[in-house]
């Protein structure tokens, strides 16, 4: 990868839709007023007809450039998520949701703990100074449960491995092959395959507050498999696996 100051500096942000229009806008002004850097964002939707597009021409900002993409890998959220690390060039990537639930006050942290070195960046609900809003009581328990043991079983060195917002260098997207075919599983996969390659993964606090508009396209149920298969492969890879 180039090691020029500019491509070191960039920024990109991927935001998956579908049927946003009530949301994306007030998303784009949080993330314009929190950048630390000029940004390119990668809004994703399956089709041209999706509705988050309609109200792109409602926003301007210097330092935010929108990047309208059309999912090429299928519908659904892993596909576009996929789709928009895969097509975006900038040196770090932030996937973020368009519901407004991610506090964008973390993104300068985040970039920051990038600048120093970490090739993945968590933002944390369940860390000293995070906290969790609203949302369905099961998916809620169930995410910390998730995230507190598998930190304190296997070292892994966050305590939010499911959230989907988190910060990625190029670098390891261009490392790893995404295997999830779940959805939003897809943040925990990078997470703790990044850290068993040996790459610097570190969190930052967060507040995460459930959508006001909008329907959520999390099913828990249908995607609980697939977070399973990600928590057992970091317990096997783990320092503190018997089979390390």
């Amino acid at each position: 990868m180039s090691s020029t100051s500019a491509i070191q500096k960039s920024l990109g942000i991927v935001i998956p839709v579908y049927n946003e229009a009530d949301n994306i806008l007030q998303t784009l002004e949080r993330i314009s007023e929190y950048t630390p850097v000029s940004t390119v964002v990668s809004i994703v939707a399956d089709s041209e007809e999706d509705n988050s597009f309609d109200v792109l021409s409602q926003f301007s900002s210097s330092l935010v450039t929108l990047r309208p993409m059309i999912n090429g890998y299928g519908s659904g959220a892993l596909n576009a998520i996929k789709w928009g690390l895969h097509h975006s060039p900038e040196s770090a990537i932030l996937v973020t949701m368009a519901d407004h639930s991610d506090d964008m006050s973390s993104l300068r942290p985040m970039w920051e703990h990038y600048q120093r070195g970490s090739s993945v960046v968590c933002a944390s609900r369940y860390m000293s100074g995070g906290r969790q809003i609203g949302g369905p009581w099961l998916k809620s328990k169930l995410s910390r449960l998730a995230g507190l043991s598998l930190h304190f079983l296997s070292g892994l060195p966050t305590k939010d491995v499911t959230n989907s917002f988190k910060l990625y260098s190029r670098e390891i997207i261009d490392a790893i092959e995404i295997e999830s075919q779940g959805g939003f599983e897809v943040g925990m996969e990078i997470v703790v395959k990044a850290w068993t390659m040996g790459y610097r993964v570190t969190e930052v606090p967060t507040t995460w507050t459930d959508r006001t508009f909008g329907q959520s396209r999390f099913q828990l149920l249908a995607w609980l498999p697939s977070y399973l298969r990600w928590y057992w492969f970091c317990l096997r890879r783990s320092k503190f696996s018997i089979e390390a």
